[in-house]
């Protein structure tokens, strides 16, 4: 396969629109994986006024279900080290380094903290953060930015891919952090909302 022209390039951040098991194979290895695939919600994106909002309407399709196992498998392949949001959805191998984002601002309807799995040989952490602390979110499941910075520096790479890359915050925080990424999503119009995250001013004081 030729990879196509990139949707955009540029800093040594990449983004690619497509799916990603067609890409995989052929953008080289990475030193991390930092990505946060589909939990497999679908028909639980409900209760509350929040689901209302516009920004949940596709999240109903995609988070219908999980990304295969082995299609979840071949990206943490592709990296030295691997963080994968959500992974106790999945079946990953035994770990040690479970990290937790633990939600300062509680709601009665919702997670008041969220799992990543790992394969660093490190002591299990926690991250506290609000939910929120970037201001309105662009992308129903978006992690704050922080808290993605907070696992790069965890991951200790120069090179980082998010094959589920959504509105960007992983190439955004990699950017900040001087980090060259690849990020890869199947909706355009994710695409675009992290091209405009990303041509930004730079975000982290």
């Amino acid at each position: 396969m030729t990879l196509p022209k990139p949707y955009y390039s540029e800093a040594g951040i990449t983004i690619y629109h497509g799916d990603c098991r067609e890409f995989l194979p052929h953008i080289g290895r990475f030193d991390g994986l930092l990505t946060d695939p589909p939990y497999g919600h679908g028909d639980k994106w409900s209760g509350g006024t929040w689901a209302s909002n516009e920004i949940y309407d596709a999240a109903f399709e995609w988070d219908a279900q999980t990304v295969e196992q082995a299609l979840l498998d071949a990206c943490v392949a592709a990296a030295t080290n691997a963080i994968v949001w959500g992974g106790n959805y999945y079946r990953m191998a035994p770990a040690r380094c479970w990290l937790s984002w633990v939600k300062t601002s509680r709601m009665t309807t919702m997670a008041d903290f969220e799992l990543a799995w790992t394969n660093l040989d490190r002591p299990a952490k926690l991250f506290e953060e609000d939910r929120n602390p970037d201001g309105k979110r662009v992308h129903p499941t978006q992690k704050p930015l922080r808290l993605f910075r907070w696992c790069l520096e965890m991951l200790q790479a120069k090179s980082v891919v998010d094959p589920f890359m959504g509105s960007g915050t992983t190439l955004r925080a990699a950017k900040d952090l001087g980090i060259a990424a690849v990020g890869i999503d199947k909706r355009e119009r994710y695409c675009e909302m992290a091209v405009k995250r990303l041509r930004q001013e730079v975000l982290f004081t």
